[in-house]
């Protein structure tokens, strides 16, 4: 039930944001965030695409997949849940599936995506993302460094025991 809870205040937390951004006006557009010495700045961008704007041109499609893959990750999540152990997964999962109904959302009500987090040093310079985009991330690099380490104990275990 943790996990459930976490992905939901998660997701209300980045819809919150939205809100919040959608009804500043653009002029107010960009601000530097306190506390980051001008590096990470508010910018309001409505991104019909995928990242970059990527088959913008393309509405049914870009609400059809991303609606496929979180369809499939919440059956993961599901499937999970009353599982014992697989803690690491399901924190991966929760914090995926936050960023992904929270982009969801967008694309289903507004017709686009708001995101609105730039940081302005390079390489980074040219990506403007939300929180639900860095909970998939964080998400999915959460779920593969797990992977990676349980696969070099279980390396280790068995090459100690030949």
């Amino acid at each position: 039930m943790f996990f459930v809870i976490a992905a939901a205040v998660l997701l209300f937390l980045d819809l919150v944001i939205k809100y919040g951004i959608e009804n500043i006006p653009d002029t107010e557009f960009p601000r530097d965030i306190p506390g980051t010495n001008g590096k990470i700045e508010l910018k309001k961008l409505h991104n019909p695409g995928f990242p970059f704007g990527f088959l913008k041109y393309f509405p049914e499609v870009v609400r059809t997949v991303p609606l496929i893959i979180t369809s499939g990750t919440l059956g993961v999540f599901s499937y999970l849940l009353p599982k014992k152990g697989k803690t690491a997964e399901k924190a991966g999962l929760a914090l995926i599936l936050a960023g992904a109904l929270s982009n969801l959302f967008d694309r289903f009500f507004r017709g686009y995506v708001v995101d609105y987090i730039h940081v302005k040093k390079k390489p980074a310079d040219r990506i403007i993302f939300n929180l639900g985009d860095f909970f998939i991330a964080s998400g999915a690099l959460f779920i593969m460094a797990v992977s990676v380490v349980r696969e070099i104990m279980m390396l280790l275990k068995k090459d100690g025991s030949t």
